[in-house]
C-alpha cells in the first residue's frame, strides 16, 4: 500500500522526476555551465552518445551515436552493450560533434550512479580521445585494457580451457557471427580505425 503525502507544504514532483528520468537539480546544474552536454545513456544491450545543448522551446541534439552503429556501419561483432562498445560509441559521437564544429561539453549521466570504469565514463573517455575538452576527473575512466575488451578476452580464454561447452555457450553470439572472444582486443582496433578513416583519418 503506498503511503499518500498530506499536509499545505507537500509538492507534487515533477512528472519526469516522478518517473525517474529527470534529475531537474542536476538538470539545472549543467544548463548553468553554458556549454553543450554529452548526455551518456546506457541501457542492457546498447549504449547511446548525444551531444545536446538547452534551448527554450526544449533541448536540441547537435550530434549522436547508437552503438548497433558499430554493427550496421562498421562491422562491430561483440556485444554492443559492453565497455569497449560503449568507448567506440563515445568516440563516434566525439567526432561527429567535432566535425559540427563543437569542441567543448560537459559530461550528463543522467540518473546513472557514477561508478568508476563504468560505460558512461567510457563514452566519456571516446569523446575525450576524439579530440573533445569535456572536464572531468582521471580516476572515474576506464583503464585502456579495459577499453580494448582485455577482461574479455582473459576471461574468454580461461573458460575455453577449463570448460569448451561452457565457452561455447556464453559466447555463442561472438562466435556465430565470426569472432573469437579471445581475439575481441584486435577487432576492436580495427573497428576503431574503421571509424577514423570515415573521418578522414581522425
Amino acid at each position: 500500500m503506498i503511503a499518500l503525502a498530506t499536509g499545505p507544504r507537500y509538492r507534487v514532483p515533477f512528472r519526469r522526476r516522478r518517473e525517474g528520468k529527470t534529475n531537474y537539480y542536476k538538470r539545472r546544474e549543467l544548463i548553468k555551465a553554458d556549454a553543450p552536454r554529452l548526455v551518456a545513456r546506457k541501457t542492457l544491450n546498447h549504449n547511446i552518445a548525444q551531444i545536446v545543448d538547452f534551448a527554450p522551446h526544449g533541448d536540441v541534439t547537435l550530434a549522436s551515436a547508437h552503438s548497433i552503429e558499430l554493427r550496421n556501419k562498421f562491422g562491430w561483432k561483440g556485444h554492443c552493450g559492453n565497455t569497449p562498445a560503449a568507448y567506440l560509441t563515445g568516440y563516434l559521437c566525439g567526432l561527429r560533434a567535432l566535425e559540427r564544429g563543437i569542441e567543448r561539453a560537459v559530461i550528463d549521466i543522467g540518473l546513472h550512479r557514477p561508478v568508476r570504469g563504468s560505460r558512461v565514463f567510457a563514452m566519456l573517455k571516446g569523446a575525450l580521445d576524439a579530440g573533445m575538452d569535456i572536464p572531468h576527473g582521471e580516476e572515474v575512466l576506464p583503464p585502456e585494457d579495459r577499453i580494448r575488451g582485455e577482461h574479455i578476452a582473459n576471461l574468454a580464454r580461461q573458460i575455453k580451457e577449463e570448460d569448451p561447452e561452457e565457452y561455447e555457450r556464453r559466447f555463442s553470439k561472438y562466435l556465430e557471427r565470426g569472432l573469437k572472444p579471445e581475439e575481441l582486443p584486435e577487432h576492436f582496433e580495427e573497428v576503431k580505425s574503421k571509424i577514423e578513416e570515415e573521418f578522414g583519418g581522425a
